[in-house]
Protein backbone atom coordinates (compact mmCIF):
# COMPACT_ATOMS: atom_id res chain seq x y z
CA UNK A 1 0.00 0.00 0.00
CA UNK A 2 1.50 3.54 -1.15
CA UNK A 3 -0.92 5.57 1.12
CA UNK A 4 -3.54 5.69 3.28
CA UNK A 5 -6.62 7.78 2.57
CA UNK A 6 -8.57 9.65 5.10
CA UNK A 7 -12.99 9.86 3.36
CA UNK A 8 -14.49 13.02 5.01
CA UNK A 9 -17.57 14.53 4.27
CA UNK A 10 -16.02 16.96 1.78
CA UNK A 11 -12.77 16.13 1.11
CA UNK A 12 -10.15 13.25 1.35
CA UNK A 13 -6.27 13.74 2.67
CA UNK A 14 -4.08 11.28 1.16
CA UNK A 15 -0.72 10.31 3.82
CA UNK A 16 1.83 8.61 2.93
CA UNK A 17 2.19 4.66 3.95
CA UNK A 18 5.67 5.57 5.08
CA UNK A 19 4.98 8.75 7.08
CA UNK A 20 2.28 7.21 9.09
CA UNK A 21 4.16 4.24 9.79
CA UNK A 22 7.29 6.60 11.25
CA UNK A 23 4.42 8.29 13.15
CA UNK A 24 3.10 4.86 14.43
CA UNK A 25 6.88 3.71 15.98
CA UNK A 26 7.86 7.01 16.73
CA UNK A 27 4.50 7.16 19.43
CA UNK A 28 4.57 11.20 19.70
CA UNK A 29 0.85 11.89 19.65
CA UNK A 30 1.51 15.18 19.62
CA UNK A 31 3.30 15.38 16.22
CA UNK A 32 1.22 12.85 14.99
CA UNK A 33 -1.62 15.78 15.36
CA UNK A 34 0.69 18.34 14.02
CA UNK A 35 1.22 16.38 10.43
CA UNK A 36 -2.85 15.91 9.85
CA UNK A 37 -2.74 19.63 10.54
CA UNK A 38 -0.29 20.41 7.94
CA UNK A 39 -1.82 17.97 5.80
CA UNK A 40 -5.27 19.42 6.27
CA UNK A 41 -4.06 23.05 5.19
CA UNK A 42 -2.03 21.65 3.12
CA UNK A 43 0.14 24.60 2.17
CA UNK A 44 2.80 26.85 4.48
CA UNK A 45 0.77 27.94 7.89
CA UNK A 46 1.72 30.23 10.50
CA UNK A 47 1.96 28.97 14.31
CA UNK A 48 -1.38 31.50 15.36
CA UNK A 49 -3.48 29.13 11.90
CA UNK A 50 -2.00 26.09 14.17
CA UNK A 51 -3.31 27.04 17.53
CA UNK A 52 -6.71 27.94 16.12
CA UNK A 53 -7.15 24.06 14.87
CA UNK A 54 -4.96 23.14 17.66
CA UNK A 55 -6.41 25.16 20.50
CA UNK A 56 -5.21 22.35 23.05
CA UNK A 57 -1.94 22.43 22.44
CA UNK A 58 0.38 24.81 23.24
CA UNK A 59 3.62 26.74 21.78
CA UNK A 60 5.81 24.88 23.28
CA UNK A 61 4.27 21.59 22.05
CA UNK A 62 3.71 23.02 18.98
CA UNK A 63 7.72 23.65 18.60
CA UNK A 64 8.37 19.98 20.41
CA UNK A 65 6.14 18.32 17.36
CA UNK A 66 7.91 20.29 14.86
CA UNK A 67 11.19 19.23 16.06
CA UNK A 68 10.01 15.34 15.94
CA UNK A 69 8.53 16.20 12.59
CA UNK A 70 11.93 17.15 11.74
CA UNK A 71 13.74 14.38 12.95
CA UNK A 72 11.15 11.81 11.19
CA UNK A 73 12.16 14.02 7.51
CA UNK A 74 8.57 14.71 7.43
CA UNK A 75 9.54 18.31 7.53
CA UNK A 76 12.37 20.45 6.62
CA UNK A 77 14.85 21.49 8.96
CA UNK A 78 15.66 25.21 9.29
CA UNK A 79 17.77 26.91 7.48
CA UNK A 80 19.61 28.33 9.96
CA UNK A 81 19.91 26.69 13.32
CA UNK A 82 18.19 28.20 16.63
CA UNK A 83 20.17 30.54 19.04
CA UNK A 84 23.05 29.28 20.92
CA UNK A 85 22.77 30.01 24.61
CA UNK A 86 25.14 32.73 24.79
CA UNK A 87 23.07 34.52 22.29
CA UNK A 88 19.95 36.13 24.15
CA UNK A 89 20.83 34.56 28.12
CA UNK A 90 20.09 37.53 30.67
CA UNK A 91 23.63 38.38 32.65
CA UNK A 92 22.66 37.89 36.89
CA UNK A 93 24.42 39.97 39.42
CA UNK A 94 26.06 38.80 42.71
CA UNK A 95 22.24 40.87 43.69
CA UNK A 96 20.37 38.75 41.59
CA UNK A 97 21.61 35.47 42.30
CA UNK A 98 21.22 36.58 46.11
CA UNK A 99 17.24 37.45 45.80
CA UNK A 100 17.04 34.27 43.69
CA UNK A 101 18.39 32.35 46.79
CA UNK A 102 16.54 33.84 49.22
CA UNK A 103 13.06 33.99 47.70
CA UNK A 104 13.12 30.74 46.08
CA UNK A 105 13.44 27.71 48.47
CA UNK A 106 13.43 25.33 45.63
CA UNK A 107 16.59 27.31 44.01
CA UNK A 108 18.10 27.26 47.03
CA UNK A 109 18.13 23.75 48.14
CA UNK A 110 18.95 23.11 44.31
CA UNK A 111 22.18 24.66 45.03
CA UNK A 112 23.85 21.54 47.31
CA UNK A 113 22.10 18.73 44.68
CA UNK A 114 24.17 20.24 42.33
CA UNK A 115 27.31 20.96 44.00
CA UNK A 116 27.03 17.06 45.28
CA UNK A 117 26.23 16.37 41.61
CA UNK A 118 29.96 18.08 39.97
CA UNK A 119 32.21 17.50 42.97
CA UNK A 120 32.82 21.10 43.12
CA UNK A 121 31.91 24.47 44.97
CA UNK A 122 29.85 26.54 42.68
CA UNK A 123 31.88 29.78 40.98
CA UNK A 124 29.55 32.81 40.76
CA UNK A 125 29.72 31.74 37.04
CA UNK A 126 28.57 28.38 38.03
CA UNK A 127 25.26 29.79 39.57
CA UNK A 128 24.18 32.79 36.61
CA UNK A 129 24.34 29.38 34.53
CA UNK A 130 21.74 27.82 37.11
CA UNK A 131 20.02 31.12 37.27
CA UNK A 132 19.03 31.28 33.92
CA UNK A 133 18.13 27.85 33.56
CA UNK A 134 15.70 28.50 36.82
CA UNK A 135 15.05 32.09 36.41
CA UNK A 136 15.14 33.00 32.39
CA UNK A 137 14.06 29.76 31.00
CA UNK A 138 12.03 27.96 33.59
CA UNK A 139 13.24 24.45 34.31
CA UNK A 140 12.03 24.04 38.01
CA UNK A 141 14.41 23.19 40.62
CA UNK A 142 13.68 19.53 40.08
CA UNK A 143 13.75 19.58 36.53
CA UNK A 144 16.83 21.17 36.81
CA UNK A 145 18.58 18.17 39.42
CA UNK A 146 17.94 15.29 36.57
CA UNK A 147 19.37 17.36 34.44
CA UNK A 148 22.85 17.58 36.08
CA UNK A 149 22.16 13.98 36.96
CA UNK A 150 21.69 13.09 33.23
CA UNK A 151 24.77 15.65 32.16
CA UNK A 152 27.08 13.71 34.82
CA UNK A 153 25.57 10.36 33.46
CA UNK A 154 26.49 11.06 29.57
CA UNK A 155 30.03 12.50 30.77
CA UNK A 156 31.00 9.45 32.54
CA UNK A 157 29.92 7.11 29.87
CA UNK A 158 31.92 9.18 27.47
CA UNK A 159 34.75 9.93 29.19
CA UNK A 160 35.00 7.97 32.13
CA UNK A 161 34.77 7.07 35.32
CA UNK A 162 34.92 10.81 37.75
CA UNK A 163 34.58 12.62 34.68
CA UNK A 164 32.50 15.74 34.87
CA UNK A 165 30.63 17.72 32.45
CA UNK A 166 31.54 21.76 32.34
CA UNK A 167 28.52 23.84 33.20
CA UNK A 168 28.21 25.05 29.26
CA UNK A 169 27.59 21.36 28.49
CA UNK A 170 24.73 21.72 31.47
CA UNK A 171 23.70 24.95 29.95
CA UNK A 172 23.27 23.52 26.54
CA UNK A 173 21.23 20.37 27.20
CA UNK A 174 19.28 22.73 29.41
CA UNK A 175 18.36 25.17 26.40
CA UNK A 176 17.54 21.76 24.53
CA UNK A 177 15.54 20.55 27.27
CA UNK A 178 13.80 23.63 27.32
CA UNK A 179 12.83 23.46 23.38
CA UNK A 180 11.53 20.19 23.96
CA UNK A 181 9.19 21.36 26.73
CA UNK A 182 10.17 19.43 29.61
CA UNK A 183 9.06 21.33 32.23
CA UNK A 184 8.14 19.35 34.67
CA UNK A 185 9.11 15.87 36.52
CA UNK A 186 7.03 13.27 34.29
CA UNK A 187 8.11 14.74 31.09
CA UNK A 188 11.40 15.19 31.98
CA UNK A 189 11.72 11.15 32.69
CA UNK A 190 9.88 9.81 30.10
CA UNK A 191 13.00 11.50 28.11
CA UNK A 192 15.74 10.43 29.93
CA UNK A 193 13.74 6.50 29.48
CA UNK A 194 13.92 7.03 26.37
CA UNK A 195 17.32 7.95 25.96
CA UNK A 196 18.31 5.46 27.90
CA UNK A 197 16.97 2.72 25.76
CA UNK A 198 18.28 4.59 22.70
CA UNK A 199 21.72 4.64 24.38
CA UNK A 200 21.35 1.03 24.90
CA UNK A 201 20.92 0.48 21.07
CA UNK A 202 23.69 2.42 19.62
CA UNK A 203 26.25 -0.50 20.33
CA UNK A 204 24.42 -2.38 17.81
CA UNK A 205 24.64 0.65 15.73
CA UNK A 206 28.83 1.49 16.21
CA UNK A 207 28.77 -2.52 15.40
CA UNK A 208 26.88 -2.41 12.31
CA UNK A 209 29.29 -0.19 10.91
CA UNK A 210 32.51 -1.63 11.88
CA UNK A 211 33.38 1.26 14.31
CA UNK A 212 35.65 0.56 17.72
CA UNK A 213 33.57 -0.52 20.50
CA UNK A 214 32.79 2.89 22.32
CA UNK A 215 30.05 5.47 22.87
CA UNK A 216 29.24 7.55 20.32
CA UNK A 217 30.32 11.00 20.11
CA UNK A 218 27.66 13.34 20.01
CA UNK A 219 27.98 14.00 15.81
CA UNK A 220 27.58 10.11 15.87
CA UNK A 221 24.53 10.04 18.39
CA UNK A 222 22.58 12.09 16.29
CA UNK A 223 22.85 10.67 12.96
CA UNK A 224 22.16 7.20 14.94
CA UNK A 225 19.16 8.68 16.75
CA UNK A 226 17.36 10.04 13.56
CA UNK A 227 18.23 6.31 12.04
CA UNK A 228 16.53 5.31 15.39
CA UNK A 229 13.44 7.23 14.81
CA UNK A 230 13.51 6.84 11.25
CA UNK A 231 12.55 3.20 11.63
CA UNK A 232 16.04 1.96 10.58
CA UNK A 233 17.45 -1.39 12.37
CA UNK A 234 20.84 -2.04 12.38
CA UNK A 235 20.98 -4.44 9.68
CA UNK A 236 20.00 -1.84 7.70
CA UNK A 237 22.43 0.31 8.67
CA UNK A 238 25.08 -2.32 7.83
CA UNK A 239 23.34 -2.39 4.23
CA UNK A 240 24.60 1.17 3.91
CA UNK A 241 28.01 0.77 5.59
CA UNK A 242 28.65 -1.62 3.07
CA UNK A 243 27.66 0.17 0.40
CA UNK A 244 29.43 3.38 1.49
CA UNK A 245 32.66 2.08 1.77
CA UNK A 246 32.38 0.51 -1.52
CA UNK A 247 32.23 4.18 -3.08
CA UNK A 248 33.92 6.38 -0.54
CA UNK A 249 36.98 3.57 0.53
CA UNK A 250 36.20 4.82 4.34
CA UNK A 251 33.34 5.13 6.12
CA UNK A 252 31.46 8.59 5.47
CA UNK A 253 28.68 9.55 8.01
CA UNK A 254 26.81 11.63 4.95
CA UNK A 255 26.89 9.69 2.61
CA UNK A 256 25.69 6.62 4.50
CA UNK A 257 22.97 9.04 5.84
CA UNK A 258 22.16 10.08 2.69
CA UNK A 259 21.67 6.09 1.33
CA UNK A 260 18.97 5.92 4.23
CA UNK A 261 17.28 8.83 3.35
CA UNK A 262 16.54 8.15 -0.06
CA UNK A 263 15.78 4.69 1.28
CA UNK A 264 13.30 6.33 3.79
CA UNK A 265 11.56 8.59 0.55
CA UNK A 266 10.98 4.77 -0.96
CA UNK A 267 9.62 3.57 2.17
CA UNK A 268 12.41 0.68 2.61
CA UNK A 269 13.36 0.49 6.12
CA UNK A 270 14.34 -3.05 6.52
CA UNK A 271 16.63 -5.17 4.36
CA UNK A 272 14.14 -7.14 3.08
CA UNK A 273 12.11 -4.16 1.86
CA UNK A 274 15.21 -2.57 0.55
CA UNK A 275 16.01 -5.77 -1.61
CA UNK A 276 12.79 -6.04 -3.04
CA UNK A 277 12.39 -2.57 -3.73
CA UNK A 278 15.03 -2.52 -5.62
CA UNK A 279 14.58 -5.92 -7.41
CA UNK A 280 11.15 -4.03 -8.73
CA UNK A 281 13.15 -0.95 -9.84
CA UNK A 282 15.31 -2.88 -11.88
CA UNK A 283 12.98 -5.08 -13.11
CA UNK A 284 11.97 -3.05 -16.14
CA UNK A 285 15.54 -2.72 -17.27
CA UNK A 286 16.53 -6.09 -17.11
CA UNK A 287 13.35 -7.32 -19.33
CA UNK A 288 13.95 -5.90 -21.71
CA UNK A 289 18.20 -7.26 -22.11
CA UNK A 290 19.77 -11.19 -23.10
CA UNK A 291 19.15 -13.49 -20.32
CA UNK A 292 23.36 -13.33 -20.30
CA UNK A 293 23.18 -9.67 -19.26
CA UNK A 294 20.38 -9.83 -16.76
CA UNK A 295 22.57 -11.25 -13.75
CA UNK A 296 24.81 -8.52 -14.03
CA UNK A 297 22.61 -5.91 -14.70
CA UNK A 298 20.68 -7.17 -11.18
CA UNK A 299 23.80 -7.25 -9.47
CA UNK A 300 24.75 -3.64 -10.52
CA UNK A 301 21.85 -2.23 -10.21
CA UNK A 302 21.96 -0.39 -6.47
CA UNK A 303 25.34 0.32 -7.83
CA UNK A 304 24.24 2.47 -10.37
CA UNK A 305 21.90 4.42 -8.08
CA UNK A 306 24.04 5.21 -5.41
CA UNK A 307 26.64 6.78 -7.61
CA UNK A 308 27.62 10.15 -7.23
CA UNK A 309 26.74 11.94 -10.64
Amino acid sequence: MSGYILRGGQENITLPAAAVESLLRRGEGDAALLYLALQRFGRGVTPEELEKVLPTMSRLRLDAAERVLQELGLLPRPQTPGPEPAAEKPVYSAEDITALLTDNEGFRLLIPQAEQQLGKKLRTADLQILAGLYDDLGLPADVIYLLLCHCVDRARAQWGEGRRPTMRQVEKEGYHWAQLGLFDQDSAAAYLRTWSRRRQKMGAYMKAMQLPDRPPVEAESRYITDWMDTGFPPETVAMAYERTVFYKKDMNWRYLNGILRRWHENGWHTPQQVEKGEERKSAPAQSGGQSGQQGGAEQNAWMRRYIKR
